[in-house]
């Protein structure tokens, strides 16, 4: 029997999934301290995946992942969306495409 090692946060459906196939999967569950970390380390692994592949599936999973570091940082997707709307209206998006090359002193 061969096994994989992978070390990594993984989507609640993923231990299912795995015995679906016939497989066992070997699981723990994080506390808190490792939960964030993890968290973190999930959310740098999606946006290098993003930026290998440009797929809407991996812009998902970006989101996905953002959502769950807000709620364990008891933010709420409304109060992380009044937040990025203040943001945007104060210094805007990203719409224009401004590329800021340096600024001269006076």
């Amino acid at each position: 029997m061969e096994n994989s090692k992978y070390n990594k946060l993984v989507r609640d459906k993923i231990p299912e999934i795995i015995v679906a196939k016939g497989d066992l999967p070997k699981i723990e569950i994080l506390d808190d301290e490792r939960y964030f970390n993890e968290l973190n380390r999930k959310l740098q692994e999606e946006v290098n995946e993003y930026l290998e592949a440009y797929e809407i599936e991996e812009l998902a999973d970006i989101l996905e992942v953002v959502y769950a570091i807000a709620e364990y940082r008891q933010i709420s997707p409304d109060n992380l969306e009044r937040v990025r709307l203040e943001k945007h209206n104060a210094r805007g998006g990203f719409e224009d495409r401004v590329f800021l090359v340096g600024v001269e002193h006076k």
